[in-house]
């Protein structure tokens, strides 16, 4: 089944407003293709003024984290309403990196998908194996351990919502990239496991997008694989030039 590709650059901690700004305005420019979707997520201080200058653009924006409260006292924290009332579209949860860094668990991937589809969002929840696990041959248990547990109690119509994105943790930021062969594994492995989890319809229309180190030279091997359907992009994403030459690749 034809799944559309979801190209999406994830800023990070990267880019002041005005920086974010122009760069979201090159990449408009430069963009030249409507088969496809495009998604920037700046930081949160640049997500509204990148959105309204995205307005008559196909370039979408989302978030790089939401609270799984909607309002309350919970100081520093961010709510899907207002991302959504900031121009977000989608919303990353569960980034390697909150993991890594800020204690994200199963348990509070689960909560934040939740608040991401009750604000009208669309989550990317991002999965994925270090090198240790990988090497130890766990990749497979790994993955089906952090989806049961984010996934856990949603309904098919709740998981006909949200994107998945396997990012190998191995290959964020280290120059490394899984082969064409082990993304595409890796990806068909997510699939049948939502085909068992919810139905094959599910499983079918799922977007399952590859984050690790995508750079023009290696896009289009790894787009063209049948279970990619997108990619997540860091470093790259940074530049409009190397934004650009991914998304021409796919």
């Amino acid at each position: 089944m034809a799944r559309r590709l979801l190209i999406a650059g994830n800023w990070k901690l990267h880019k002041t407003v005005e920086e974010a700004v122009a760069l979201a305005g090159d990449i408009a420019a430069g963009l030249g293709r409507d088969d496809l979707d495009v998604l920037v997520i700046p930081g949160f201080l640049a997500l509204e003024p990148v959105a309204l200058s995205l307005s008559a653009s196909p370039v979408l924006v989302g978030g790089q984290n939401l609270y799984w409260e909607d309002l309350g006292a919970f100081t520093g924290e961010t709510s899907g309403p207002q991302l959504k009332a900031a121009g977000a579209r989608y919303v990353l949860v569960g980034h390697s990196e909150r993991r890594q860094y800020f204690g994200e668990t199963e348990a509070t991937c689960r909560l934040r998908l939740a608040a991401a589809l009750r604000a009208g969002l669309k989550p990317i929840l991002c999965v994925g194996e270090t090198q240790a696990q990988r090497e130890g041959g766990q990749t497979e248990g790994v993955l089906e351990s952090q989806l049961a547990g984010a996934l856990a109690g949603f309904s098919p119509e709740q998981g006909a919502g949200i994107t998945l994105a396997y990012e190998p943790v191995w290959a964020i930021g280290t120059g490394l990239t899984a082969s064409e062969s082990q993304a595409n594994e890796a990806h068909a492995h997510i699939r049948a496991w939502l085909g068992a989890r919810f139905d094959k319809d599910v499983a079918n229309t799922t977007r399952i997008l590859y984050g690790g180190s995508v750079k023009p030279a290696n896009a289009a091997g790894l787009l063209n694989q049948p279970e990619v359907d997108g990619a997540l992009i860091g470093g790259a994403s940074l530049s409009a030039e190397s934004f650009l030459g991914i998304i021409r690749a796919a």
